[in-house]
């Protein structure tokens, strides 16, 4: 396997798997506070179970830029193109605004989701609130996978 393939799959794999342990961490914080709360009023389970939820998209964000990484060097469509070394190092750059952006916005989504459980464990009525307030921290996640998606939309490996 070439040098140049091998750092493209490096760029799909820290994609998924960078985002994907922001996503894991976030939804661990935002989770245990929920839990916390659902424990003492099973009833706002559902209020709660979005706020839980949302700090998760970040690893689907990492999936995705991975399955066009894939797409792109031809993996999918069952044979590699061929990348020298410095076309998958431009793989492996393109790769790093999802995957940074992902790892972070997952891990501080978590944190802000949770604060929104003790918003809604005082005002359950304020919960929407709580979810906006923990979107947007999303909007970075998504910038950095517009970004990926752009810059490796933008690579030719003739």
């Amino acid at each position: 396997m070439a040098y140049g393939l091998m750092f493209a799959l490096a760029g799909a794999a820290l994609a998924a798997a960078l985002a994907g342990v922001g996503s894991i961490l976030g939804v661990r914080t935002a989770g245990q506070a929920s839990s916390g709360l659902v424990a003492e009023d099973p009833d706002k389970f559902g209020k709660v179970l979005l706020l839980t939820a949302l700090p998760g998209s970040q690893g689907i964000y990492g999936f995705l830029a991975a399955i066009i990484i894939a797409n792109k060097i031809g993996l999918l469509g069952g044979t590699a193109v061929e990348i020298d070394i410095a076309g998958g190092l431009a793989v492996l750059m393109a790769a790093l605004p999802i995957a940074i952006t992902g790892l972070f916005s997952g891990m501080y989504q978590g944190r802000v989701a949770a604060a929104g459980v003790n918003i809604t464990a005082k005002k359950p009525e304020a919960s929407g609130k709580a979810v906006i307030l923990s979107a947007i921290v999303e909007t970075y996640a998504v910038l950095g996978l517009l970004v990926t998606i752009l810059l490796v939309n933008g690579l030719d490996f003739g």
